[in-house]
């Protein structure tokens, strides 16, 4: 029915609904339309809407935006879309009125986990597929709708402020919010929560976190694969949630009550701003939840489809540069906007201190799908006074084959560096020939960032993140098990360079879970040990698994989940993680900003003698003495051989009173004894390491 109320042209922006006076000032972008109608519901629970609107072009049009004022309306209530105009596939348009669509600027969205994909298809699926009809059937009562969130409430933010941790200061620590504490053991009041997050502040405190980068917090819809368990049967759903349907809005189900989202989201970020630890979003603007021709029609596609994506030059299908069906279409004048309204939102609205872009190098995409020589979305975001001082990460790479790590768009852009988890892992498993790749990663990555002008600050380096094994499943399956995901274990990456050492899984023989807790200890310490940005992977400090899955992305249950129990039973890693997070912050050598220099490191290899870089031999060692940062010398020493070695170290050499720091080949706690226990190493010429163990020797 046609509301008759109180309304007024209102005005063209800002984009979205916003509060104004006694009512909501709508505005929507969509310039292929011939006419827009405003859907309201009188709260969030209304799946059916009481009233709506039909905008009158004349009056409520300005260039492409639609626009009107509507007194009365209240937080709480809720809204949607229907835009009329053609449905012609062959120009790119995809207009269907009988379908209800969200605006893509809300703030918060209700009836997520419900929405019917199917339903919302456009096309009639018994037309022809060259040239499909429009689907006649209305979806509406099985659609997500925009909710009214005044965002000028009264939320307390109590002083909050920017932390603005320097990168030389940040521990990355990457999580999901659900995973975290879903799980029963976590024993908290708000299990799965933006508050359940809150009450584990505390370990992140104590384990020596700096910052969290949580994935995706945007709302998605968990519910939209239609896959089951082929053991259980059971329904598996979207549980890493890389699959956008509202841009700038929290996930309502990580909440603890409805309509509540965007107020539990601020508490979360404003109680880790006062235990001092930042938040990093992992956000996903390469594509959308719409998928390709086959997918639903939930937002863009109903507004304006050539506009917001990258079509072919037949334009009835999609570029596929995601993997996901479809391509957002970044450097459209109007979607490079839509980005950066989103960005500087969440960053003066929602306080967050970064973003770390998911397949990033679509964001460098010409209009035509060319990678970019400078792309001005790109700098757009990094020169934007609003988002000037917030942390950067980009995942350089993409589905259709750009590949920019160590050359992605410019000085402030760090990026997932896959070259050192690769290159780490694959040392440290015994490969020969990749200790000159170890040197390299330890001191930063200068092969891939000093030619351009960067320093170590753009590698973030990481050894497991979401997408692959966890930290002891890279120790204990040589290959991916992934049949839970029904696809046949066909999903996921075969170049994990992983090892079981004798067994695939779990095991009760001793010599094996021994080796495996060294690989596990020796890996945690070389991320802890080498230049650029640490990232660690929620749940590795005290040996989360997976049981071999390396794509665990529907697993919304306790293969994911993070069981609490573990910290208990894996106690000594917990405790040696923690060790060498205090280590790194304790000696800024480790961490500094700008590579080394020759003076400032000397390599050598079991004789003390320069090694030979194109040897296959797995041993190295070297000497850290950066006077500037500090009056204290540092001494690594690696072993990846399946063999005991003997470093000659003579005081000619290296001098004298070291003090053992790290040892991994030893038990706890004179594993990493901490710094007010470091053991004393005796003057013997040589030192011996057991097989794949390293040492850290101090001497100030």
């Amino acid at each position: 029915m046609t509301l008759c109320v109180c309304t007024t042209p209102g005005r063209p922006f800002p984009l979205g609904a916003w509060a104004v006076g006694s009512g909501v000032n709508f505005a929507l972008f969509s310039r292929h339309a011939d006419g827009v109608t405003l859907l309201l519901y009188p709260d969030a629970a209304a799946t059916l809407s009481s009233q709506h609107i039909v905008l009158d072009p004349a009056l409520h049009r300005f260039g492409d935006i639609w626009h009107i004022w509507v007194d009365g309306i209240t937080q709480g209530m809720a809204y949607a879309y229907r835009v009329n105009g053609p449905y012609d596939t062959q120009e790119g348009l995809r207009y269907n009125a009988q379908r209800v669509v969200v605006d893509p600027y809300a703030t918060a969205l209700t009836g997520v986990s419900s929405w019917d994909f199917v339903r919302a298809r456009d096309y009639d699926p018994a037309a022809s597929e060259s040239d499909p009809d429009a689907a006649t059937e209305d979806n509406e009562g099985h659609t997500a709708r925009g909710l009214i969130v005044d965002c000028n409430c009264d939320f307390d933010w109590e002083g909050d402020r920017p932390l603005k941790h320097t990168w030389s200061q940040t521990i990355l620590y990457e999580t999901h919010v659900r995973g975290f504490t879903a799980h029963s053991s976590s024993a908290v009041q708000c299990p799965g929560t933006y508050r359940g997050l809150i009450e584990k502040i505390p370990y992140l405190q104590e384990l020596g976190i700096t910052a969290v980068e949580l994935l995706p917090v945007h709302e998605f819809n968990q519910n939209e694969l239609a896959r089951t368990d082929p053991v259980t049967g059971g329904r598996l759903r979207n549980y890493w949630g890389y699959n956008t349907v509202g841009f700038f809005a929290p996930k309502e189900t990580y909440a603890t009550k409805v309509g509540q989202q965007v107020a539990e989201f601020k508490e979360l970020v404003r109680a880790l701003h006062r235990a001092g630890i930042e938040v990093i979003l992992d956000v996903v603007f390469n594509h959308t939840a719409e998928g390709d021709v086959y997918g639903p029609t939930l937002s863009f596609r109903g507004i304006d489809n050539p506009i917001y994506y990258l079509l072919e030059d037949h334009p009835s299908q999609y570029k596929d540069y995601t993997g996901c069906g479809n391509t957002f279409n970044c450097n459209h004048p109007v979607v490079r906007d839509f980005v950066l309204d989103c960005l500087r939102y969440w960053v003066a609205e929602m306080h967050v201190d970064g973003f770390r872009f998911d397949l990033a190098s679509v964001l460098g995409r010409d209009e035509e799908g060319n990678v970019a020589y400078n792309p001005p979305l790109l700098e757009r975001i990094a020169e934007d006074p609003i988002l000037r001082d917030i942390k950067l990460i980009a995942e350089a790479w993409d589905a259709g084959g750009a590949w920019q790590v160590g050359n992605f768009a410019g000085q402030r852009w760090s990026e997932w560096n896959c070259h050192f988890r690769d290159q780490v892992r694959r040392f440290w498993r015994g490969d020969p020939g990749m200790r000159g790749e170890l040197a390299r990663r330890l001191c930063g990555s200068d092969d891939l960032y000093q030619s351009t002008g960067k320093q170590p600050l753009n590698s973030i380096n990481f050894i497991t993140c979401h997408d692959g094994f966890t930290l002891n499943d890279l120790v204990s399956y040589a290959e991916k098990h992934n049949e839970a995901n029904g696809e046949d274990n066909r999903d996921g990456s075969d170049a994990n360079w992983s090892a079981n050492y004798g067994i695939e899984g779990d095991t009760d023989d001793p010599q094996i879970k021994a080796l495996r807790m060294r690989q596990l200890k020796n890996f945690i310490a070389t991320l802890m040990l080498s230049r650029g940005v640490p990232m660690l992977l929620g749940g590795d400090e005290f040996r989360r698994s997976q049981r071999g899955n390396n794509n665990a992305y529907c697993q919304d249950n306790e293969l994911s989940w993070y069981d609490w129990a573990l910290m208990q039973s894996n106690g000594e890693l917990l405790r040696f993680c923690r060790e060498l997070i205090t280590l790194r912050k304790r000696h800024p050598v480790l961490s500094a900003e700008h590579f080394y220099t020759e003076k400032d490191i000397t390599w050598f290899d079991l004789e003390g003698a320069e090694p030979d870089w194109r040897s296959e031999a797995r041993s190295l060692g070297c000497l850290l003495h950066v006077e500037q940062l500090e009056d204290t010398q540092l001494c690594l020493l690696f072993n990846a051989e399946s063999h005991p070695v003997e470093f000659s170290l003579s005081p000619d050499r290296i001098g004298r009173g070291w003090h053992i720091a790290v040892d991994t080949g030893r038990p706890a706690p004179d594993d990493a004894p901490g710094s007010d226990n470091y053991l004393q190493m005796d003057e013997r010429p040589t030192l011996r390491l057991i097989d794949y163990s390293l040492l850290v020797l101090i001497r100030k």
